[in-house]
């Protein structure tokens, strides 16, 4: 029985599928998004605390985690924060800016939602959820499920947060084609502590303080919490996507504070400082764990440097991570070596294009992950 045919068949109706699909519609092709959730977009509806931090204003190359950190340039130059906030503005959407260039919505993720499901339909782009292929075949037009196509896009996204549907199709397509993958892990995501740091700091879940957290080169500044089994908070989720498993992370306790100046000018209120500093229990547990003078007793010059050292750069080794179920994305992919990046069409497959979240581009937290998506679907919208 011969399938549908249609002009392009986008393979997950995420940010990245959508954007596609609408782009392609506008062109006049004859677009079919098959999504095998029971709704579109369920990563933008959970994301951000259900507001969606669609994009941020200070996109640059510089906040994506690639193989080839020049791969994702040409994307993010065509299709920029400034030309999404014209599609929100568009449709009436209101927003804010909730911190270093954050874009949220102001009522809810139904929003974006809702404004890319509304361009479909100008587009004429035909939408179908609930509908799971198992394969993808190819002779010359693509064949997947009940439909053939000229072009196939596939905006399946990566493994991360398997309960909005994620799976490993969008890998097993580029591999059944002979694309090679990048090796995948959880990004953005709680480290978990070894059984003696779990000891040590397990009982303060809860506390959180600005640090620094640096890994692989990368450093951030910005929330760290305790969890009753690792670290989370903004600062340490960014260092996970540089952190190698079995490394170091170096945190800075008091990023920006002069903390030996400060004790020896004040060595015999050393802990009373630190716990003006520091967020009580975490001071009162650091000052156990390092060893320090009686209270009242002055401190010596080599213990307050000792000390300011261990803030400065306290060194944990994570026993792992929290893996994909609490992690926001996925690291690797699809290898961009492969892809065109002006298109993200294959370079040995005529016709067949991976975007978004499972090539191997990774953002940082903020709203950049958001940003790829819409930049990738429209470079592979006005030519698939």
């Amino acid at each position: 029985m011969p399938g549908i045919s249609v002009d392009v068949l986008v393979i997950g109706a995420g940010a990245a599928g959508l954007m596609c699909a609408i782009e392609a519609g506008k062109r006049g092709r004859r677009v079919v998004v098959v999504e095998h959730s029971p709704q579109i977009g369920r990563k933008i509806l959970i994301s951000g605390g259900g507001r969606c931090n669609f994009t941020n204003l200070h996109t640059r190359p510089e906040n994506f985690l690639s193989t080839n950190p020049h791969f994702a340039k040409s994307a993010l130059a065509r299709y920029e924060p400034e030309d999404f906030l014209q599609l929100v503005r568009k449709h009436h959407i209101p927003y804010h800016e909730k911190k270093m260039g954050q874009l949220f919505c102001d009522r809810s993720a139904r929003d974006i939602t809702g404004m890319l499901e509304a361009e479909c339909a100008a587009a004429r782009v035909r939408i179908e959820t609930g509908c799971r292929l198992e394969r993808v075949h190819h002779d010359g037009r693509f064949h997947a499920g009940s439909f053939d196509a000229e072009s196939l896009v596939i905006a399946t996204g990566g493994l991360s947060v398997p309960k909005t549907g994620a799976t490993s199709f969008g890998y097993d397509v580029a591999r059944q084609f002979g694309l090679p993958v990048r090796p995948c892990r959880p990004a953005l995501v709680p480290l978990t502590f070894g059984p003696e740091e779990l000891r040590q700091f397990g009982d303060l879940a809860g506390v959180s303080l600005p640090v620094e957290a640096r890994a692989g080169g990368a450093a951030f500044r910005e929330k760290m919490l305790v969890t009753h089994r690792g670290l989370s908070g903004p600062a340490i989720l960014q260092a996970s996507s540089y952190w190698d498993p079995g490394t170091e992370m170096t945190i800075d306790l008091l990023p920006g504070t002069d903390v030996e100046t400060t004790l020896r000018e004040r060595r015999a209120e050393a802990r009373a400082v630190l716990t003006a500093l520091l967020p009580q229990r975490f001071a009162s547990r650091w000052l156990e764990l390092h060893g320090s003078p009686k209270a009242g007793s002055p401190w010596s010059d080599r213990e307050i440097q000792a000390i300011s050292d261990a803030l400065h750069h306290w060194k944990v080794r994570p026993a792992g991570t929290e893996g994909y179920a609490k992690a926001e994305v996925t690291a690797g992919g699809v290898d961009t070596g492969e892809l065109s990046s002006q298109t993200f069409e294959a370079k040995r497959v005529s016709g067949l294009f991976f975007i978004g979240e499972v090539v191997d581009v990774t953002g940082q937290l903020g709203g950049f992950n958001f940003q790829w998506a819409w930049a990738s679907g429209f470079a592979a919208g006005q030519v698939a």
